[in-house]
């Protein structure tokens, strides 16, 4: 994957003291290089999803992150300080969620988020109930005396959550935050995150679910062998155009008729048989359904087969390959 010419450079990079930033990070394992000079910008008050193949470095950026490893080169500043210099203020600013809970599975929920209160210092006189509150925004207030071991994988990772928001930080890294969790729990933790972003905090969410990220995320940094390749808000996404899918009762007429309107397609093999094709803008799209139903193709359904910074992501890998 090709190194994207366009990455300003640090000089003319954001401000310090908003959000968290990253400027040519690198770290080693031996011989292994997982992260390389990597560049990261997170904004106060936005949701910035971190994307990237299996072994690109994104676990390592956010351990580095959170400072609970220390880069081998380069600076990271957490709300203007230095995690090397100010450690301790740097965590008492972060949230971290990494992608399993791991932790105390004999405690109860409740416990577990007591004693996180604790090694934070939140004043004790209040502890109690800033846990019941962190119970019933994650929707644990009813298993809030279960110990962890018996809460399922979706359970545990609301718990996970509710553990790296319990002193309420500035700055929210999520590991996977998506993972075990059903379909309604997924739309309230969209939701949720975007009230956090709404409340000032930078959110990074590292994701693997890109078809979700559009609804999530304000902008994206995309990584591959330790670098990162691009940065790119959602609306740059969009308007580099996405592929739709197409299907009709009668899929040779919408064939004929897409190339009778000059228009490249392919045909997709599935229980529906469809077709999909690359189109620029929402414009496009709106003005392909209009022609296609005044031909009288009878479209049966007509939407994008894939999120804006998913087709992003593929254009990327198609480049790498």
């Amino acid at each position: 994957m090709a190194i994207i010419s366009e990455l300003p450079e640090a000089a003319d990079g954001p401000e310090p003291d908003d959000g968290i930033t990253a400027r040519a990070v690198s770290r080693s394992f031996g011989a292994v290089r997982a992260v390389e000079h990597m560049d990261f910008h997170a904004p106060a008050g936005k949701v910035t999803a971190l994307i990237g193949p299996n072994g690109a470095g994104k676990t390592t950026l956010l351990l580095m992150l959170a400072s609970l490893l220390a880069p081998d080169a380069g600076s990271i500043s957490v709300g203007g300080l230095d995690p090397r210099r100010d450690r301790a203020e740097v965590r008492r600013r972060l949230g971290w969620m990494p992608d399993t809970l791991g932790v105390w599975e004999s405690l109860t929920a409740r416990e577990i988020l007591t004693q996180m209160a604790r090694f934070y210092r939140l004043p004790a006189q209040g502890i109690g109930t800033r846990v019941a509150e962190m119970l019933e925004r994650v929707r644990l207030a009813d298993l809030a005396d279960q110990p962890a071991r018996v809460l399922s994988r979706g359970q545990q990772q609301r718990l996970s959550l509710a553990r790296a928001l319990i002193h309420d930080p500035s700055v929210l890294l999520l590991d996977e935050p998506a993972s075990g969790l059903d379909p309604g729990s997924r739309v309230e933790l969209r939701i949720m995150l975007r009230q956090l972003a709404g409340e000032g905090k930078a959110v990074v969410v590292s994701s693997h679910v890109l078809s979700e990220l559009d609804e999530i995320a304000d902008g994206a940094v995309f990584v591959n062998k330790g670098r990162t390749v691009r940065r790119q808000t959602v609306e740059e996404a969009a308007a580099a155009g996405r592929r739709y899918a197409v299907t009709a009762s009668d899929v040779a007429a919408l064939a004929a008729r897409l190339t009778e309107l000059g228009l490249a397609f392919r045909r997709e093999d599935g229980r529906r048989p469809s077709v999909s094709l690359m189109l620029a803008s929402d414009d496009d799209a709106e003005r392909l359904l209009r022609d296609l139903v005044l031909g009288g193709v009878g479209v049966n359904s007509f939407a994008p087969a894939s999120g804006a910074l998913e087709e992003t992501y593929m254009s990327l890998e198609g480049e790498r390959q």
